[in-house]
């Protein structure tokens, strides 16, 4: 049970989540309905193991999404460099299929149990893990409270705490403060993370920097490439990137503006939750703009305008066909995508003005001349056609954004160099 140290409201949801217990089962068939869980791996979320543990000193890599998977990539290259094996746990279906492509073959993919104390206690028993270390935001009270039960170094690494979050951990100080007492180390991606970390309670926090601009640009499938560079020959290609509801019509409407300068324009148009792809299809159709969903195996011909990538794992694929790209989740309420990728694979950068994901970012990247802000379907077509149309300007424009995101660097060896510690000592203790 929680130590007696703990908060009311800890000491509650401890409670609460160990009578849910039997009722999970309801709750996951609702999420595998609506394709948020995978039907052959549901055992991993009750904290059964799928795969063996591998024998030597384990850490425990925990990240939420793809985000953070490719993030800490570089992190796991590293570790297992050092003769340490990786275990790496995500809680998206969306991960869990770009986990098979991308993490090394002795790196094995677990979704993350639910955060009830029987199913970690259940998954720390078999994994039984040298060290933790979770990406970002994963707070999950029985998770701390069962790694910390069991005396396992535990470590924030390219944490972030944005000001909602903050906000509302603040409601809850006692409960949030017991929480990051446990946690033997915070890593911040920046000083203002830092700052509400320490405000929030964690004892130690260092800045460390955003390991994202430390990732190397996603890998490609060359036939893939070689095909649809085939496909799109002599057409001028525009990308937008991670879209939500609400911006597939702003992009649409870019699309007919700009095809009016330039008629051979192809758009590909990439939805953030490819489950989307054909209501996107719909949308496009309904606006007079001809357009294919790539999951059915079709390739763009002279007649599509819009073309749905509604595949995972692909925006490099995209990234090295398009010169420009607007990244989604900007032009709505979402907080905004990652540039990082795009930049590193020479393309130019437009987005909408919600950007508080990465908010430092875009202010250096605006600033520098290395992204344009648009606002709605009449600025992206004006943006787009200025850096469609002249390769100069362009490359400018992408030199800055290279030479920003390069500013931004060095994370990987900060975050090294602090965790090193905790790995020396599991050397010592395992010999």
């Amino acid at each position: 049970m929680a130590s007696p140290r703990s908060p009311f409201l800890v000491r509650c949801y401890r409670a609460a989540t160990w009578l849910a217990t039997p009722f999970v089962r309801l709750l996951l068939a609702r999420r595998l309905k609506r394709g948020k869980e995978d039907g052959a791996r549901l055992t991993e979320r009750y904290g059964r193991a799928s795969a063996a543990r591998p024998r030597g000193p384990l850490v425990w890599v925990h990240g939420a999404s793809v985000g953070e998977m490719i993030a800490v990539l570089p992190l796991i290259e590293r570790l297992r460099a050092r003769g340490f094996r990786v275990l790496f746990t995500s809680g998206t279906v969306t991960s869990a299929r770009l986990a098979q492509a991308r993490l090394p073959p002795d790196v094995p993919h677990q979704f993350v149990p639910l955060d009830s104390p029987l199913f970690l206690r259940r998954f720390l028993k078999h994994w039984r893990p040298d060290l933790v270390l979770l990406v970002e935001s994963e707070l999950w009270p029985n998770l701390i409270l069962e790694v910390n039960a069991r005396g396992t170094p535990l470590v924030l690494v390219n944490a972030r705490m944005s000001p909602s979050s903050f906000a509302s951990w603040g409601r809850v100080p006692g409960s949030v403060a017991a929480l990051l007492s446990r946690v033997d180390l915070c890593l911040a991606q920046g000083l203002d993370d830092g700052t509400r970390l320490k405000q929030l309670g964690a004892p130690r926090v260092t800045v460390t920097g955003n390991l994202k601009f430390d990732a190397p640009p996603p890998p490609v499938d060359i036939a893939a490439f070689d095909t649809l560079r085939l496909a799109t020959a002599g057409r001028i290609v525009f990308v937008a990137a991670s879209t939500h509801p609400g911006e597939e019509e702003i992009v649409i409407e870019a699309h007919q503006r700009l095809a009016k300068e330039l008629p051979n324009l192809l758009t590909i148009l990439a939805p953030r939750h490819p489950e989307r792809g054909t209501a996107v299809v719909q949308l496009a159709t309904a606006a007079g703009c001809p357009a294919v969903l790539r999951s059915d195996g079709y390739q763009p011909d002279r007649g599509t305008a819009i073309y749905v990538a509604d595949t995972i794992g692909e925006l490099g694929l995209f990234y090295r066909l398009g010169p420009v790209a607007l990244l989604g989740g900007s032009l709505v309420r979402r907080g905004g995508q990652n540039p990082i990728e795009p930049i590193k694979l020479d393309t130019a950068i437009l987005h909408g003005p919600h950007v508080t994901n990465f908010n430092a970012l875009y202010d250096r990247l605006d600033e520098a001349g290395g992204a344009l802000a648009v606002t709605d379907g009449r600025t992206l077509a004006a943006a787009a056609y200025r850096l469609l149309a002249d390769p100069a300007f362009r490359a400018t424009m992408i030199a800055a954004g290279q030479a920003t995101v390069e500013s931004f660097g060095g994370a990987l060896e900060r975050t090294l160099a602090a965790i090193d510690p905790y790995l020396v000592q599991i050397q010592l203790e395992r010999h």
